[in-house]
């Protein structure tokens, strides 16, 4: 027997002037004043977005994320909630951790970002894997993430 969700724009608190480009999968979600989404986004029930915020297409943020203000999310960043920490996927959503963001925060193309905190004025490199919070500003990269230090070349 065949089953279909339906997809779409659902149950969504928008601030003013958010632009979203469909087609997209957003329920039961917070998506501050001027932010914009891309298309093929997913944001999950719960998720609050901070004002001026841009995510870009084929990104997916899952329940129990919160986004600051004036972050970037570059195309296909993935969070993730579950750590499969009992072998395989959770059906309980008491055993999802969340991950926090702060204030101008840019996350690169294709990064993983699992349950974790990082604070403001981050920026995160394409393709690099957050596994653990960030709380010293500064340029994160790799796999999993560290922070990069400045190599000046004569």
């Amino acid at each position: 027997m065949f089953q279909s969700s339906q997809t779409g724009i659902r149950d969504v608190r928008f601030g003013p002037d958010v632009q979203v480009t469909e087609p997209c999968n957003l329920y039961e979600c917070t998506i501050g004043g001027n932010s914009f989404v891309g298309p093929f986004v997913e944001i999950q029930k719960g998720v609050i977005i901070g004002e001026r915020c841009r995510i870009q297409s084929h990104s997916f943020i899952c329940e129990r994320v919160t986004i600051g203000t004036d972050c970037f999310i570059g195309h296909g960043v993935m969070f993730v909630n579950d750590l499969f920490s009992k072998g395989g996927p959770s059906g309980n959503p008491d055993e999802w951790k969340p991950t926090h963001i702060g204030n101008h925060v840019s996350i690169g193309s294709n990064a993983t970002i699992l349950p974790v905190s990082i604070c403001d004025n981050v920026v995160i490199g394409a393709g690099a894997v957050v596994t653990r919070d960030i709380t010293e500003p500064g340029k994160y990269a790799g796999n999993p993430a560290k922070k990069m230090s400045l190599f000046i070349t004569p």
